[in-house]
């Protein structure tokens, strides 16, 4: 089955964001992709903390979810929709939430973002615990496409996170990873979750210099088990698609027995 990864270049105001998903969601629908994914924070980047914090939707309703539903019904595609804010306990904190919706443009799945981004060098510094709850709750699921797991940008550095979901077909990570950090690790870390979980692995991201001078890396993915890259966008608005090979993950799961051979 085809799946697509949709990259963005996200500005603060959601409504642009918006038409623009859905223009790059119709073109990855046109490719005969059953499974479509956008990036982390599609609908707002380089917002204030206040604003993100004002643009929060309770769980089930609002412009951003009532926008992923339309759009998943009206394709007939299974959307994971990057992530959104969604409310959170603290009345002063918002989860970066990614929910996905089937073709009948009912959700199926939330995943709340567990690990918050933390970085600093020189002028760079970003610090996601200040605003964002972490979610606490592994979420793995099963499509017309396959098992599916999800995690978000900066969870992908802890492996123990994905190991946790047991076996999957497809991991989907939406990201925002920035250009420093992402130049240095990004390519290495999603190719070694799809090996080590034999996988895989579709990676959305925000990729370019966003309105407010913001550089976010790019590179959405698309992996096989083997760890070969079989799609990549370097920077800027766009799609990219591949074939989810079932076959392929029976071959090398079966040739290479990894987690067979897990002792821990």
């Amino acid at each position: 089955m085809k799946i697509a990864s949709v990259q963005m270049i996200s500005g603060p105001e959601v409504g642009p964001n918006l038409a623009t998903a859905a223009r790059l969601v119709a073109e990855a629908a046109a490719t005969g992709a059953r499974l479509v994914a956008l990036p982390e924070y599609f609908p707002l980047i380089g917002a204030t903390d206040e604003a993100r914090i004002d643009a929060r939707e309770a769980p089930g309703h609002g412009p951003m979810q009532d926008f992923l539903s339309e759009t998943a019904r009206k394709h007939g595609i299974w959307l994971v929709g990057g992530s959104i804010p969604l409310t959170a306990r603290d009345p002063a904190k918002l989860l970066n939430s990614c929910l996905v919706f089937d073709d009948q443009g009912r959700q199926v799945a939330r995943y709340d973002k567990i690990h918050l981004f933390g970085f600093t060098k020189g002028e760079e510094h970003y610090d996601e615990a200040a605003t964002i709850e972490p979610g606490d709750a592994v979420v793995a699921f099963d499509t017309p496409v396959g098992r599916i797991g999800l995690a978000i940008c900066y969870d992908l550095r802890f492996p123990e996170l994905f190991r946790a979901m047991g076996a999957v077909d497809l991991l989907v990570l939406p990201a925002a990873f920035t250009d420093t950090t992402g130049k240095a690790h990004w390519e290495i870390l999603l190719r070694s979750r799809a090996v080590e979980n034999q996988c895989y692995v579709l990676a959305s991201a925000q990729g370019g210099r966003h309105p407010t001078g913001r550089m976010t890396h790019g590179n959405s993915m698309i992996i096989d088990p083997w760890g070969e890259i079989l799609a990549r966008l370097d920077k800027g608005d766009g799609v990219i698609a591949a074939e989810l090979d079932r076959a392929r993950i029976a071959e090398v799961r079966t040739s290479l027995p990894a987690l067979q051979h897990r002792k821990l």
